[in-house]
């Protein structure tokens, strides 16, 4: 692959800005950006120097001059834009999760056909507290992973006085969505489960609704399995009192030699003299774009497998979907 790689970006919502900053950290240029939302499209463009504006994306492929496309469009227009892609020849980096339900993704993948390389932008699992915890296990300082514990809780459906609960201030959509916690949020915590413990099968799910007017589920207990008798369970509430409004995460890891403990921002070996590590969040919240986006552009340079590809988070999209058959859910397109 030649190294005069250029990209479009599909997308122009709050989370677009760390895409194409990420973009500009890897050294590729963005040529163009596309939103339904011609506004939108404009001030990214805008903001971020790229030179062409489209507002469909049939328009924006048939116009071309990139060789890959970074989908960061809302889930419905996942699989439509993907097979646009692939019919043009221009590989995908999509934003997580790849479609709706298990079987679109499967209807989806048969019909790229292996024609275009396909990651899935899963980035919890390149964000630097999450990249510590597995460069520890992988080290082998806690011995064979045993039993893991994740928790994740945030006040961000709690009410507001006089202004909407900050998450859906921040994500509108939410407002829409029959499945919420799990689908929208801890689908990452079940695909950084999965990248430690390997596969997992849910024994059991509960989900709840604690927060008013919203017809997604905001509160989840998980029971999974894994090999060798491993029990991992994955809990969240993100409509929790006192906790802050964007939510964060407690992740145990018990070993056969030792214990990891991830607490929001902190990460410690239990019971050691070693000094916990912490990492800033927020100064380095852009680190996990970078990382995702930079390994994408080095698998199609070098023609190397991706961490988080379509089958990979295939596996994903099962283990989620499979917590709602669980629960009781019926799966369906939101």
């Amino acid at each position: 692959m030649a190294d005069e790689l250029c990209a479009a970006l599909v997308g122009a919502g709050m989370i677009s800005q760390f895409h194409l900053r990420a973009w500009e950290n890897a050294g590729i240029k963005v040529v163009a950006v596309c939103d339904i939302d011609r506004t939108k499209a404009e001030a990214r463009a805008k903001e971020f120097g790229v030179d062409f504006v489209h507002d469909d994306p049939a328009e924006l492929f048939a116009e071309g001059g990139f060789q890959l496309v970074d989908i960061a469009a809302s889930v419905e227009a996942h699989a439509p834009v993907t097979r646009m892609a692939a019919d043009h020849g221009v590989h995908v980096l999509l934003q997580k999760p790849m479609t709706e339900t298990v079987h679109e993704a499967e209807e989806l993948i048969e019909y790229l056909n292996n024609r275009i390389r396909f990651m899935v932008h899963e980035n919890y699992r390149f964000r630097p507290h999450y990249m510590m915890v597995r460069q520890w296990i992988n080290a082998g300082r806690i011995g064979d992973v045993r039993h893991i514990n994740i928790f994740c809780r945030g006040q961000g459906l709690c009410p507001r006085e006089g202004r909407e609960p900050f998450l859906v201030e921040r994500q509108p959509y939410l407002t829409e969505f029959r499945r919420n916690l799990v689908f929208e949020t801890m689908i990452h915590h079940l695909d950084v489960l999965r990248a430690i413990a390997g596969p997992l099968k849910v024994v059991a799910a509960r989900l709840n609704r604690l927060a008013t007017g919203l017809p997604g589920e905001d509160t989840a207990s998980i029971l999974m399995e894994g090999q060798n008798g491993l029990i991992a369970v994955a809990d969240g509430c993100i409509c929790a009192p006192g906790y802050p409004d964007l939510h964060g995460d407690r992740l145990e890891v018990i070993g056969s030699k030792g214990t990891i403990l991830m607490d929001y921002n902190t990460v410690s070996l239990v019971g050691s003299d070693e000094q916990p590590v912490t990492v800033d969040l927020l100064a380095r919240y852009q680190e996990c774009f970078d990382t995702a986006i930079n390994a994408f552009v080095q698998g199609i340079r070098n023609n190397t497998p991706f961490e988080t590809d379509y089958l990979d988070n295939l596996e994903t999209l099962q283990l989620m979907e499979s917590v709602y058959q669980a629960a009781g859910v019926e799966v369906k397109p939101t």
